[in-house]
């Protein structure tokens, strides 16, 4: 699995004597990878290109490169050397608490560049772009309603009441109890079955949306709808997809299974990410709702400097010449420049 060629993040691959200089070969890009691995109990080291899990069952490998979150949980050691590929790699890594419901830390993005940072920015700190960027999140959730001229109150007014429909419609087609959102980050065990799955499943949407943004250089704690929050526009990314994957999987799960509920959660989550592509999705909606398409925002390593003016200028220009002659020494008739005191 390989990226596009233009993808300007690369590594190269171990040189051997007597065999051919090695060509630099691209990183997958993130649309592009596996969603999530979630592991606890376990070491996590690195042999050449890939990061190695052994457990007493055994040594799994796993190629870096083409992961796209990490996701650590209890019992987990990992290396420093796998932690330096796994960085270079552009994988996200998730420290998380049992059961994956706590988030602790993350990994770098994969672009150099920041335009996307920069719309982000831009479009959140202004009111009426914000409200702009958050109807648009409900026409994607919502496409059978207009939604073009409703406020910010109106909006969550038709959210509460589509999700609800949804829990309403999950439970009377599988059978389970709904009787409301309730969950405790401090004892996953203590809630109804549908709850724990419901709990599981949105932990693992989370880290594969975070992934995502986090590749993208974009900032999680810069959320539309949600706000204040160090993970707002991951919120806000993953609300798009619960209602068609978290929230039917909690509940067949919780129909189905009585035991390890956390663990076949992941695992199902995990399916319907890969089989629904949802890293591409994500990676699409994304960049619609920040008004970019995937071939206008090239990733580029280029760095240039910020003016008031026409926007940006070239960096790596010596700028201020003009101001150079009048900051020179004086010299005497003979060309020899002469020193303060001998003026």
């Amino acid at each position: 699995m390989s990226g596009k060629a233009g993808n300007p993040l690369r590594r190269r691959t171990m040189a051997i004597p007597g065999m051919e200089k090695p060509e630099l070969q691209a990183l997958p890009q993130v649309r592009e990878r596996i969603s999530f691995l979630y592991l606890e109990h376990c070491l996590v080291n690195r042999q050449d290109g890939a990061i190695t899990v052994t457990d007493a069952r055994g040594t799994v490998h796993v190629p870096a490169a083409a992961l796209g979150v990490l996701m650590l949980g209890p019992g987990t050691n990992v290396s420093h050397r796998a932690m330096e590929l796994i960085g270079d790699a552009g994988t996200s890594v998730l420290w998380v608490g049992e059961h994956g419901v706590r988030y602790y830390a993350h990994g770098r993005p994969l672009t150099h560049s920041s335009r996307l940072l920069i719309r982000q920015a831009e479009l959140v700190s202004n009111t009426r772009s914000r409200l702009a960027v958050a109807r648009l999140m409900y026409e994607m959730r919502f496409t059978d309603e207009d939604v073009s001229q409703l406020t910010m109150q109106q909006l969550r007014g038709r959210e509460g009441s589509r999700i609800r429909t949804v829990y309403r419609k999950a439970s009377h087609e599988t059978g389970v109890a709904w009787n409301g959102r309730e969950y405790n980050h401090d004892d996953f065990a203590g809630s109804s079955p549908v709850n724990q799955a419901l709990s599981a499943a949105h932990a693992c949407l989370y880290g594969a949306c975070h992934s995502v943004i986090v590749a993208l250089g974009l900032s999680p704690g810069l959320g539309f709808v949600h706000n204040g929050h160090e993970r707002s526009f991951v919120y806000d990314i993953a609300d798009l997809y619960k209602a068609e994957i978290t929230i039917p999987i909690a509940f067949r799960i919780a129909q189905k299974t009585a035991d390890d509920v956390g663990s076949v959660t992941r695992r199902a989550v995990r399916d319907a990410i890969a089989d629904g592509h949802l890293l591409e999705r994500c990676t699409k909606d994304i960049h619609t709702l920040l008004g970019f398409s995937d071939d206008d925002t090239p990733e580029t390593n280029v760095v240039t400097l910020w003016d008031e003016k026409t926007g940006e200028v070239r960096n790596g220009v010596s700028y201020g010449r003009e101001l150079d002659a009048a900051e020179e020494p004086e010299e005497d008739g003979y060309g020899t420049v002469l020193e303060d005191e001998e003026c």
